[in-house]
C-alpha cells in the first residue's frame, strides 16, 4: 500500500508564503479531503504532492523515497493528477481521451486509429470506462458530452493509468447535486480497491459524508487533521471559515451544513 508523505513543506508564490511547515502521511485505501478557505494553499499542496511544483523547504516522499529522485515516467505511473477544469483541446472521442491515461506505461497511445492496442492497455481502458460508467459514450466526441459526463471521462483517463494514488483538485466543482454525489461515490469506490484518493473540496457536507479523513488548511498551515467528526467542529468552522453550521444525522450518518457567518443568523 503506497504512502505519500510531506515533511515540513514550505512554498511561496508571487512573493507570498502559501504553505509553511506542512507535514502529512497519507496511506492507500482511504479518501482524504483537503479543505480550507480560498487561498489556504490546497491546490498548491496538491501540486507539490504530485511533483508539479518544487518546495522551497521540506520534501515529499513516496514510499520513503524522495519524490524528486523518482523519474517522471515512473512517478506518472504511480500518481495520477486530476486538475481543476481539466480541458482537452483536441477533438477526440471518449475512448481516445481515456487512452491518454496509458501514456506513462507505453508512450503515445494507439487507440486513435485502427492500430492494435496491447491487451494490458485495452483491459485498463475498458476497466476505467466501466468504473466511471462512460462505456456507452466510447465513440462519441468529448465535446458532445455534458459537464458531468466530461468529468467522468477525465476521471476515467486518470484511472486508466492504474495509479496507486489519485490526486483530484475540486472534482465536483460546478456539478449538479446528482453528478456531485455520483463522482464522490465513484472516488470512494476507487479507494475501496486500495488506492489513496486525495481530493480538494469546498463542500463541507460532501467532505463529511465521503471522506475518511480531513486535512483542514488555514493560512498555509494544517489547522486540524483527523476524522470528519473530529475536524468539522463548531470551533474549527468558526476559526477557519468564520461560519456557523447546522448539524444533524441522516440514515445514521452525521452531517454539517454551513449556515451563517459568525455573529449572523441562526446557528446550532
Amino acid at each position: 500500500m503506497s504512502v505519500l508523505a510531506s515533511e515540513a513543506l514550505a512554498k511561496s508564490l508571487g512573493g507570498r508564503t502559501v504553505l509553511r511547515d506542512v507535514s502529512l502521511s497519507l496511506a492507500g485505501g482511504s479518501v482524504v479531503g483537503l479543505l480550507g478557505p480560498n487561498g489556504a494553499g490546497k491546490s498548491t499542496l496538491l501540486r507539490l504532492l504530485v511533483g508539479l511544483l518544487e518546495p522551497d523547504g521540506g520534501r515529499v516522499t513516496l514510499d520513503g523515497q524522495p519524490l524528486s529522485t523518482i523519474p517522471d515516467r515512473e512517478r506518472a505511473r504511480r500518481i495520477a493528477y486530476l486538475p481543476q477544469d481539466g480541458v482537452v483541446h483536441w477533438d477526440l472521442t471518449v475512448e481516445a481521451v481515456v487512452a491518454l491515461g496509458r501514456i506513462p506505461h507505453r508512450g503515445a497511445p494507439t487507440i486513435f486509429a485502427s492500430d492494435p492496442v496491447a491487451p494490458a492497455d485495452r483491459a485498463a481502458i475498458d476497466a476505467a470506462m466501466r468504473l466511471t460508467d462512460v462505456t456507452a459514450f466510447a465513440r462519441r466526441p468529448l465535446a458532445t458530452l455534458s459537464g458531468g459526463e466530461r468529468a467522468r471521462v477525465l476521471l476515467a483517463r486518470a484511472l486508466a493509468g492504474e495509479p496507486r494514488i489519485l490526486l483530484a483538485d475540486e472534482p465536483v466543482a460546478g456539478l449538479d447535486p446528482a453528478h456531485a454525489l455520483d463522482a464522490m461515490a465513484r472516488l470512494r469506490g476507487v479507494a475501496a480497491n486500495g488506492t489513496l484518493v486525495v481530493v480538494v473540496l469546498h463542500d463541507l457536507a460532501m467532505a463529511g459524508r465521503f471522506c475518511d479523513r480531513i486535512v483542514l488548511l488555514h493560512e498555509g498551515r494544517v489547522d486540524a487533521d483527523g476524522a470528519p467528526a473530529e475536524v468539522l467542529t463548531p470551533e474549527a468552522l468558526a476559526r477557519v471559515y468564520g461560519v456557523t453550521a447546522v448539524r444533524g444525522v441522516n440514515d445514521g450518518m452525521p452531517y454539517v451544513l454551513p449556515w451563517a457567518k459568525v455573529g449572523e443568523g441562526h446557528h446550532v
